[in-house]
């Protein structure tokens, strides 16, 4: 289980964009939003650089959570 801190993240709208970039570098992981703490929960087999990369892209910048 991998966790990410995406400060950017703030509405429904950025939930699905940071759904979508995640699951365009695998598509069977199950993601978990939490839009209060701006966190996002992975479950899935890619690590964590391919994930912060696609959310760079997608504009939503990424750090691993604590």
């Amino acid at each position: 289980m991998l966790k990410l801190k995406v400060p950017d993240m703030t509405c429904g709208h950025c939930a699905g964009v940071v759904t979508k970039a995640i699951q365009s570098v695998d598509a069977g992981a199950e993601v978990g939003i939490d839009l209060k703490t701006q966190t996002v929960t992975i479950a899935a087999t890619s690590d964590a650089a391919a994930f912060t990369q696609a959310l760079d892209v997608a504009g939503y910048p990424a750090t691993v959570a604590a």
